[in-house]
């Protein structure tokens, strides 16, 4: 695969620890794609749909978004995606810490993929981000942007 057409990963994360234990585990599980960090809702969607003009950024593969975000936080930035032509069908996954039956009631209403608990163990972690990349970034297909 050429750099042209690698696969992105969009890291909606504003947490740093959390951000590089993403970084490590991916590279930890030789997951060699690119690595978009937005540390908040604002630079997420300025990302995927531009900002005062600018071209977006390339279209990711998938979309890890963490919800208790500032500035906008995650459930807007979802609901911002799947309100856009561009982003419809792009795959997110909430990988939050949260455990409130309402964020994942409406994280789903909301049209995410699929809802994962960041465990607090490393291991387990890694493990979850392995998993993540084996399904988002070889085997789902999506359709086409254009």
């Amino acid at each position: 695969m050429n750099a042209a057409n690698a696969k992105v990963i969009l890291l909606v994360e504003d947490n740093p620890n959390d951000i590089e234990l993403t970084r490590h585990a991916l590279s930890r599980h030789n997951i060699a794609n690119e690595l978009v960090v937005a540390e908040d809702g604002v630079e997420a969607l300025e990302h995927l749909f531009g900002k005062d003009g600018q071209e977006p950024g390339k279209l990711p593969a998938v979309v890890l978004l963490d919800l208790k975000l500032p500035r906008v936080d995650g459930l807007e930035v979802l609901r911002e995606i799947r309100g856009n032509e561009r982003t419809r069908y792009l795959p997110v996954v909430i990988l939050t810490s949260s455990n409130e039956d309402r964020d994942i009631i409406d994280g789903y209403s909301l049209g995410a993929n699929s809802y994962i608990r960041k465990p607090v163990d490393f291991g387990q972690f890694s493990e979850a981000i392995r998993h993540l990349g084996l399904y988002w970034l070889v085997l789902n297909e999506i359709p086409s942007a254009d």
